[in-house]
């Protein structure tokens, strides 16, 4: 059970790492610099987010087979956009509702086979 909590914490992690990814971005925009310091330290801390949920990636895989816990990085599609809905504004059609709970769907039914 806790593999499958880190897991899901590996999954969170890397979603945030998109979201600051993409706040760097923003931030290199506006800068034009990657050494700029407010771009600098934003794009390091989604690497070190990455990093540090990557050596935890490599515990679950230990744990597990990778077969049965792949799936749960599906989540990354719905929670990086939910994010991106309320930290940059985006809007979605409704088709898109539809495809996130086809993935949610899915996930429930790959992880209990």
């Amino acid at each position: 059970m806790l593999v499958y909590v880190v897991a899901l914490i590996c999954v969170i992690g890397l979603a945030i790492g998109q979201i600051l990814f993409k706040i760097g971005a923003v931030s290199l925009a506006e800068t034009g610099s990657f050494f700029a310091l407010q771009t600098f330290i934003k794009l390091v801390a989604a690497l070190c987010l990455y990093g540090i949920m990557s050596i935890a990636w490599i515990w679950v895989l230990q744990k597990v087979e990778l077969g049965k816990v792949y799936p749960l990085m599906a989540l990354a599609f719905v929670l990086v956009p939910i994010g991106s809905h309320f930290i940059f504004g985006e809007r979605f059609q409704p088709q898109y509702f539809a495809g996130i709970t086809l993935i949610i769907l899915g996930i429930l039914i790959t992880v209990r086979a």
